[in-house]
């Protein structure tokens, strides 16, 4: 996503604030959580819609050791743009770019035996060794191979380790209910991913990293440290686990905050339709205002008659529907003008709400409220703490 740095310009409608002070200080914080483990910045969905490459560089700054992200578009994205440090990319297809992956000294995950045809053949037409990472599958059901398939599995990686065409460099899975602290699942995963490193070991691998705490387990379950934590969303200052604290609780700040300037401020009599079905009615004669976001830039359609919004120093909501460019609110008896701002979220420090606020209004989670803002909207950047 390209951006500015400073403020938005007169002409601009709507903008992401992205405050990439806040950014470094998530780190540090996220840091001080896992002291002994390795930090990998996940800056995958353009860094969860604050921007890839200002976030990546940012992270690194602040001592983060790695980035992760999920399509191999994204690794070779972050190298176009001259980022350094080392990448891990793990959602792959039949076919993918492995070569140019390989080429551009991309970690690569492998979590089926197609897969691992395939980068060492890549490796072998680049002729370098792959860095590649095997991923098990232990009981989020998504990608990674199946406890039964991983003793092959391994074999197979370190046949073609003692070929030259790739070097292990870490073990890996992901968590399915980390974010439910005290969920049943989350020992039983632990459980199959230490046996699945004692495997991979027998098998004659030496993995740099073995790493499966995602955001809420960077920061609730220490035991899954082990060498290399991979914190997203947390990162953004968004807490994984709202239900045990919010982001001050865990030394966190909210990174994005989307703002919009009015561009219809009227008043209207009493029995008056608004937006698309008529689903909100001015209960007698009123201002209404226009915020010109909606759900081509991201702004959910289930905030219709929901979403919090500040303006005019109050808290709003969403008068009917979001339609597909703008959403209308109702001011009641107060002013404002065409042009005046208008706060979606924040980090709540002036009374705006929150994306954990439009999470909850929605019947989403967070993570959604802020990587769904779309290109129409730029990113302007900020670095308003050290």
């Amino acid at each position: 996503m390209d951006g500015m740095m400073g403020g938005p310009g007169a002409r601009v409608r709507a903008w992401a604030e992205i405050d990439l002070g806040a950014l470094r200080a998530n780190v540090a914080a996220l840091r001080a959580k896992a002291p002994g483990a390795a930090f990998m910045a996940v800056v995958k969905a353009d860094a969860y819609g604050h921007g890839m490459v200002p976030c990546a560089r940012a992270a690194l700054e602040a001592g983060a050791q790695w980035l992760g992200v999920a399509t191999p578009d994204e690794a070779l994205a972050l190298r176009a743009a001259g980022v350094g440090g080392r990448v891990l990319c793990w959602l792959w297809t039949p076919g993918g770019p492995w070569r140019e992956c390989v080429e551009a000294d991309v970690e690569v995950t492998v979590s089926a035996s197609w897969a691992l045809t395939e980068v060492t053949a890549a490796a072998r037409a680049a002729g370098r060794t792959a860095r590649v990472q095997l991923k098990i599958d232990a009981g989020l059901g998504r990608n990674g191979a199946q406890p039964a398939e991983w003793p092959a599995l391994t074999r197979a990686a370190r046949a073609a380790e003692r070929d030259g065409l790739i070097k292990v460099t870490g073990v890996w899975a992901h968590f399915s209910c980390a974010d439910e602290p005290g969920h049943p699942a989350i020992d039983r995963e632990l459980e199959v991913f230490r046996r699945a490193v004692a495997q991979a070991e027998d098998a004659g691998l030496t993995p740099e990293v073995r790493h499966i705490a995602n955001s809420p387990g960077t920061l609730t379950l220490p035991e899954s440290h082990f060498d290399l934590v991979r914190p997203g969303v947390a990162m953004y200052g968004i807490s994984p686990v709202p239900q045990v604290g919010g982001p001050a609780d865990f030394g966190l700040r909210p990174v994005m905050t989307l703002r919009a300037r009015l561009a219809s401020v009227k008043r209207v009599p009493g029995g008056h339709g608004v937006s698309y079905g008529h689903h909100y009615v001015t209960p007698g004669d009123t201002t209404l205002a226009l915020v010109p976001v909606g759900y081509a830039d991201g702004v959910p359609r289930h905030a219709s008659s929901a979403g919090p919004v500040l303006v005019a120093g109050k808290w709003r909501t969403v008068a009917g529907r979001v339609a597909m460019d703008q959403f209308v609110v109702d001011l009641g008896g107060d002013a404002a003008v065409a042009g005046d701002e208008a706060v979606l979220f924040g980090p709540g420090d002036a009374g705006e709400p929150t994306a954990e606020d439009w999470a909850r209004a929605c019947g989403t989670i967070a993570y959604e409220i802020v990587t769904r803002i779309g290109p129409r909207v730029p990113r302007v950047y900020v670095d308003g703490r050290p």
